[in-house]
């Protein structure tokens, strides 16, 4: 697929975004080993999401979708079986790790793989600590990493304390759904916020997690081993969402409102960084569900005139990894020199995102530079992007951020290989003509 996106006019309105695609994962998952029929709304429509809901359905889970009604006939922690063939997890890191957390402690054996984007990233940071609770996990070996496919044997798993080198979502959730089958406690110490999701579902549908600080428990024994069959409504994909703030904000739209977005602090660094910037985001009518805070973000043309470049790094950068890339076209519009720092995670996600976007930026007309795990963007506030045809190097958050860059360039900007958008927001290009965008996609 190709996607065209041209100088537009002010946008202005009100949409809405898929359902938040990590929230959706676990959803699908925890259902699964739910005691009884679990009903899920608004579940993420993306090509990663339902990559997860075919592997449940091939480890024998009954899925029905009805609409934006999903119900998961769920089996209970032992009930799942085995797939039969070998499960495809697309481009999903997410559907990956959590699903081998969840099936090192089954009594059957399961290859998970993926497409050649996610072959390619690495798992040891999965592997080695599921290794020491006792898991049995092989996969392609280089270099001293552990890449897919991966074979998850059956095993006999123990608790462990384990102190987290870096902050994962993934690799914490992972060791939480394996901890639900070991035998004694399992301690994990966070090095840093990251999103919390899965204890946060978990302990409502009845497991024995215990979450004090950056310190999570799990604690198995004299549990009855039974997880509440719930009803789970998943908000809007905070980081779909960033796409067309930042494209409001380039576009200095005069009001433009995405309505029930999930916006759990670990999920919204993003609009903590745009504050760094000056632009004011509204968090409207906030309320919670499920254990997670939505509301409705606004921006507006009142609260984009303070524009100011600044070094981002620390914590809140785990916060918007996702969304550094359209961060940083932003960071392209303002006066000076914006740094990202501590970004090295960046390097290991669809594709070496660092690299990418420098590059993307570069064809733009926007100087940058790049370390390790650092990138510069130099800024210009009455910048145009420049006309280009450019490659989203099989990401989705690439792709996205070059057609949000053609609303403010100098003609048109063309993505190619831009089908990957499809794997976290199959709405894109319909949500941001919704509010006066010109993009087309064929």
């Amino acid at each position: 697929m190709k996607i065209v996106s041209k100088i537009s006019a002010d946008l202005s309105g009100r949409v809405t975004v898929p359902g938040d695609k990590s929230i959706s994962h676990r959803a699908l998952m925890f259902s699964a080993i739910s005691d009884g029929t679990c009903e899920i709304l608004g579940l993420g429509t993306g090509r990663d999401n339902i990559g997860t809901q075919n592997a449940v359905a091939q480890l024998g889970i009954d899925v029905e979708r009805q609409g934006e009604r999903v119900v998961v006939h769920g089996k209970g922690l032992d009930g799942m079986t085995g797939a039969g063939g070998v499960i495809d997890c697309g481009n999903s890191g997410t559907t990956i790790r959590l699903l081998t957390g969840l099936l090192c402690g089954q009594s059957f054996s399961t290859t998970l793989t993926g497409d050649a984007s996610l072959v390619k990233r690495p798992m040891a940071r999965v592997t080695k600590p599921l290794s020491r609770m006792g898991a049995l996990i092989s996969g392609s070996q280089d270099q001293g990493n552990t890449y897919p496919p991966l074979v998850v044997h059956p095993a006999a798993l123990t608790g462990i304390e384990y102190q987290m080198p870096i902050a994962s979502a993934q690799v914490k959730s992972a060791l939480i759904l394996a901890a639900l089958y070991a035998k004694g406690t399992t301690t994990i110490v966070e090095s840093g916020p990251a999103r919390n999701h899965t204890e946060l579902m978990l302990a409502s549908i009845g497991a024995p997690i215990l979450v004090q600080g950056n310190v999570i428990t799990v604690t198995p024994s004299g549990w009855d081993r039974r997880l509440k069959a719930a009803r789970i409504e998943v908000p809007g994909d905070p980081s779909s969402a960033a796409f067309i703030v930042c494209a409001a904000v380039l576009c200095n739209a005069e009001r433009v409102t995405i309505s029930d977005v999930c916006v759990n602090p670990t999920r919204t660094g993003f609009v903590d960084i745009l504050g760094a910037m000056g632009i004011l985001v509204e968090k409207e009518c906030q309320r919670m569900v499920n254990g997670d805070l939505v509301a409705d973000l606004t921006v507006s043309r009142n609260a984009a005139a303070l524009h100011r470049p600044t070094e981002i790094s620390g914590e809140v950068v785990i916060r918007a990894i996702d969304e550094i890339p359209i961060l940083a076209l932003v960071a392209a519009t303002l006066p000076g020199t914006t740094v990202f720092r501590d970004a090295h995670e960046l390097r290991v996600k669809e594709s070496d995102r660092i690299a990418s976007t420098c590059t993307l930026l570069s064809s733009l007309g926007v100087k940058t530079d790049s370390g390790p795990d650092w990138f510069s963007v130099e800024g210009q506030p009455s910048r145009q992007f420049l006309s280009a045809s450019v490659d989203s190097f099989g990401d989705h958050r690439i792709a996205m951020t070059a057609a949000v860059a053609g609303l403010r360039s100098d003609g048109e900007v063309i993505v190619n290989n831009a089908d990957n958008v499809e794997t976290s927001f199959p709405t894109f290009v319909s949500c941001m003509n919704e509010l006066g965008a010109q993009i087309e996609a064929g």
